[in-house]
């Protein structure tokens, strides 16, 4: 059975509405909607509170749910996790010595300056918001 499946079927065995279950995971009832729709997955910690709330063992939640595994997987390896960062520095740093070689060679065409310093703040901009997420 698909974890959304097994979240509202735990939920309905424990009888408890979406705002019930909201207030005692400390969520929105939007949150438990995409839970159980599987728009989105809970995290470890809430995996771990669902258990405690609904009553439910952490294997009969999870076990044979392959999607769920890899998600949880993915979201707490912070080995792979720090790599795709590092990935990321080393990227950044090769796209902006090869925009300021460009913008060298550019010379005084105030266009293609704008857009190539343009593209190195919005890369810029982008390797922030990884790092960000991933605090």
């Amino acid at each position: 059975m698909e974890i959304g499946k097994k979240l509202k079927t735990a939920r309905a065995n424990a009888q408890m509405t979406q705002e019930e279950a909201a207030e005692a995971l400390d969520v929105s009832r939007q949150t438990i909607s995409n839970w159980e729709n599987e728009k989105s997955y809970p995290d470890i910690l809430n995996v771990i509170n669902i258990s405690k709330v609904y009553a439910i063992s952490l294997d009969e939640l999870l076990l044979e749910d392959e999607k769920m595994i890899k998600h949880l997987e993915d979201t707490t390896n912070v080995v792979k996790s720090n790599k795709k960062l590092l990935g990321l520095f080393a990227l950044n740093l090769i796209m902006m010595v090869i925009l300021i070689a460009v913008n060298s060679w550019i010379g005084e065409n105030i266009p293609l300056l704008i857009i190539s310093s343009s593209l190195g703040v919005i890369g810029t901009g982008w390797l922030f918001y990884m790092v960000i997420m991933q605090i």
